[in-house]
């Protein structure tokens, strides 16, 4: 949900951006306001998350998000600070889910089945953000006003908080280091553990941190994941509009001058984007279930393989996009496929080489670091630089193109850096499993 309701924004970018008179560096500050207020308020939620009750601090920040994205929808053009205000706003419900919603499922199975359930939660978050895009871009084709995206994408939240009312537990049992899920090798980690003997005792926030910080797995792993959040968010923001500025050099649309512009690009990405989610995090989850058989080392090679591979789809779909709009269609599925494929196998890290007392703050820390320096700032640069290119040269059509694409490049070598990242999470995974094991 949290990924739908942010699509939505993202879906409609170009109505946004001209309704507001808004350049690529402001554009991408969009995307900036919102992933600083998610991270900032991630740890927050990390810690209440680890001492009180998880169902109600989730079902609060799907409220909380859900009444202020319907309240964005009716901000004037003249307001135009108060619409960068509620995407932080949004941002701060959104961190209640993201933090908490994965130590939920990690305590709620067992064995295989937490990589399968980690799975299928993973899958939702490029479908929501895939139906994001083609709910905001549908609505705004249907109404002829942007606005309506705004209107529909919280009843998507009204949904979820009756399903988290229903279906989940009210109370539910945190797991010790004594009865972990599942180890790198498929076995059950259960200790022998004395009755009414406190196995682990309670910890400060600062003790966890400090705990965190020698974890070398735990980091190596973050950076991967920044690194992967970096190129998503600026994928996210400005693929559309890339596109769109791609076909207008190449004479097959018009330069947007109406009310509501042409959103089939958007609905396009949307599609590949549900897609590549779901093939992607199926294929990531099962590659990861079978190697780990024959390799201890499985998941941060299958993470630091995916990122290589991802890198040089990303860098040709740039180089053909002003040739060959399909291929570059192509190449950016491919680009998103091999990204989507780390999604699951990253958390499932975490959740073996961190004690589960420590989960849910090493998961909020894990999103503070991967969104300031991930997607937090990369749309932003993207805009900055395009911004910076498009001044010292023609204000043209082609040089619209050309900034923005040169601006792209930096993307597939950020790619580059995430999968040397995870090769290094290789080289301690082992030493930082068995540790985690101890009680």
């Amino acid at each position: 949900m949290r990924c739908q309701i942010h699509g939505s924004s993202l879906g409609i970018l170009l109505d946004i951006q001209k309704y507001f008179k808004l350049s690529d560096g402001d554009t991408g500050l969009l995307q900036t306001v919102f992933i600083l207020c998610y991270m900032l308020a991630a740890p927050i939620f990390g810690y209440l998350g680890d001492r009180y009750s998880r169902k109600i601090i989730l079902g609060a920040g799907i409220f909380f998000w859900s009444s202020v994205t319907l309240g964005s929808s009716f901000i004037s053009e003249l307001h135009y600070w108060i619409f960068f205000l509620s995407r932080g706003l949004v941002g701060v419900g959104s961190a209640s889910y993201s933090t908490i919603a994965p130590t939920i499922i990690a305590d709620l199975f067992e064995e295989g089945k937490r990589t399968t359930m980690l799975s299928i939660f993973y899958i939702f978050i490029p479908v929501g953000s895939g139906l994001g895009y083609v709910l905001a871009a549908g609505m705004a084709d249907v109404t002829g006003d942007w606005h309506w995206a705004f209107r529909i994408t919280p009843c998507m939240g009204g949904l979820a908080l009756v399903l988290l009312i229903l279906l989940v537990p009210h109370r539910i049992q945190r797991r010790t280091a004594a009865h972990r899920a599942l180890s790198i090798s498929g076995t059950i980690r259960v200790a022998a553990e004395k009755p009414r003997v406190q196995r682990t005792a309670k910890t400060t926030w600062c003790q966890d941190v400090i705990s965190l910080a020698k974890n070398w797995s735990f980091i190596w792993s973050s950076l991967g994941l920044t690194a992967m959040a970096f190129v998503t968010g600026a994928l996210g923001m400005w693929v559309p509009l890339f596109l769109y500025r791609a076909q207008v050099v190449q004479g097959i649309v018009s330069p947007c001058l109406q009310e509501s512009c042409n959103s089939s690009n958007s609905l396009i990405f949307g599609g590949i984007t549900i897609g590549t989610g779901i093939l992607g995090v199926i294929a990531g989850a099962e590659a990861a279930r079978r190697l780990r058989k024959i390799n201890n080392k499985a998941d941060p090679l299958i993470c630091a393989t995916s990122m290589f591979v991802s890198a040089v789809c990303l860098y040709i779909a740039l180089m053909v996009a002003q040739t060959s709009i399909l291929s570059t269609f192509i190449f950016i599925a491919f680009g998103e496929l091999f990204l989507s494929v780390n999604w699951a196998v990253v958390t499932d890290i975490l959740l073996y080489v961190v004690t589960p007392r420590r989960q849910s703050t090493a998961i909020a820390l894990q999103i503070l670091v991967s969104h300031l320096l991930g997607d937090a700032g990369s749309p932003y640069l993207i805009g900055i630089i395009s911004n910076a290119i498009q001044a010292k040269n023609a204000h043209t059509l082609q040089w619209s193109f050309w900034s923005m694409q040169y601006s792209f490049i930096v993307c597939a070598f950020v790619g580059v850096f995430g999968g040397g990242f995870f090769l290094l999470t290789s080289f301690c995974i082992e030493e930082d499993r068995k540790e985690a094991q101890r009680p």
